[in-house]
């Protein structure tokens, strides 16, 4: 098989001996400077080994975490996705944190009855698809609300005029209707200037200029690492008063943005959308998932990698554990009817009364959206504002 397959499973004794639950993971393990996979795979491992721990699922089935790398690439998704539909232990596949990946995998995950469970990615059409049954239940944030949010915190500014510097992808074009609603609706500051750039541009100075030109007084970001931290370096290297300030979206949270950013990022006024961070969490589920990451390597809860994804996996697979109980078996059809009816999650993220229902695959809600900064130790941290969050 071409994608590697590395199985992990730190079953306790009691599930030992049998057969296992396959939870997938299809993502960008093989993209150079991401760590938002792994993260995936760490919080989705942490969550397989608790529930081991007690015993497992279906009355003695260990839950075994297998992965597989797309290197964010769509077709290398679809065939994942077939090889662990072939496989009749797998009960549910987690996905990454890119968007367009997962948009284009959306119909194959319907036509092979497939549960996609999806920590990241935040395209609005990944839970607007029109197929039903539904097969996509996602425990992450929306495009619109990471506009939403920004929106919000730059009129809190005193930012009437903003531009948007945007991937030409379904994750940029989904960003851009959001935020061009809020603007027609009057909820949000009005869009002085919109700029497109492309995966592996070696610059983004001539759209920022632009940007710039057009009289906006602060840029909203969509981005991953490598473009967001290209783009801290050559605002750095402008003239104080030509560095506006920066809100962006939270892919650059998925991988080496601190460290390709380097000193340029003190010389940025630069915040960033979450949903979670585990920095000052004293919850005992924070306090236990924090523990199992140092346990695995982590050195502190400010270090752990990518700490939405972490957090959003643990949660999807705690979820997933209840409804495969719930439905009695490891029947993927029986598992997408109890994923909608799973009642008081007690999660990591936050208590969930239904975390997915028909007609609402979306676990989440705008308001857990907060705006962050990176701490010179490169930690993710809260900003307070003015709504208190």
């Amino acid at each position: 098989m071409a994608a590697c397959i590395v199985l992990l499973a730190a079953a306790a004794p009691a599930v030992a001996d049998a057969p296992p639950v396959r939870v997938g993971i299809s993502a960008e393990f093989g993209v150079v400077g991401s760590t938002s996979a792994q993260a995936v795979q760490l919080g989705a491992q942490i969550a397989a080994d608790e529930v081991n721990a007690a015993g497992g699922v279906l009355g003695g089935r260990r839950i075994e975490v297998v992965v597989k790398d797309d290197r964010s690439v769509p077709a290398r998704a679809i065939r994942n996705l077939q090889e662990f539909a072939a496989d009749p232990a797998v009960v549910a596949v987690l996905c990454g944190k890119y968007s367009p990946v997962v948009v284009e995998a959306v119909p194959e995950v319907h036509r092979l009855g497939l549960p996609l469970l999806d920590p990241w990615a935040a395209a609005d059409p990944i839970t607007e698809h029109g197929f039903t049954p539904d097969y996509v239940f996602r425990l992450s944030m929306r495009d619109s609300w990471a506009m939403q949010a920004m929106a919000v915190h730059a009129l809190e500014r005193g930012a009437a005029r903003i531009g948007l510097l945007l991937p030409n992808t379904e994750w940029g074009r989904s960003s851009e209707r959001a935020m061009r609603r809020l603007e027609s609706e009057g909820q949000g500051p009005r869009i002085a200037a919109t700029a497109w750039y492309n995966w592996g541009d070696p610059s983004l100075a001539e759209h920022y200029r632009g940007i710039l030109a057009a009289g906006a007084q602060m840029l909203v970001l969509v981005a991953n690492e490598r473009e967001g931290a290209l783009l801290v370096r050559e605002m750095a290297a402008l003239p104080p008063a030509q560095r506006l300030p920066v809100l962006a979206h939270w892919g650059i949270t998925g991988g080496t943005f601190f460290e390709g950013s380097g000193p340029a990022l003190g010389a940025v006024d630069f915040a960033v959308v979450q949903t979670y961070s585990f920095i000052g969490a004293a919850d005992p589920i924070a306090r236990r998932v924090v523990e199992a990451a140092v346990r695995r390597g982590v050195p502190d809860a400010r270090r752990i990698p990518s700490p939405v994804g972490v957090a959003h996996a643990y949660d999807l697979v705690r979820i997933l554990a209840r409804a495969i109980d719930a439905a009695g078996s490891a029947d993927r059809a029986a598992v997408r009817d109890a994923l909608e009816n799973v009642r008081d999650h007690q999660g990591l993220v936050a208590y969930m009364e239904r975390p997915f229902a028909p007609g609402r695959h979306d676990a989440l809600w705008p308001e857990m959206v907060f705006l962050a900064r990176f701490a010179p130790d490169g930690a993710i941290e809260r900003i307070l504002t003015a709504r208190g969050n």
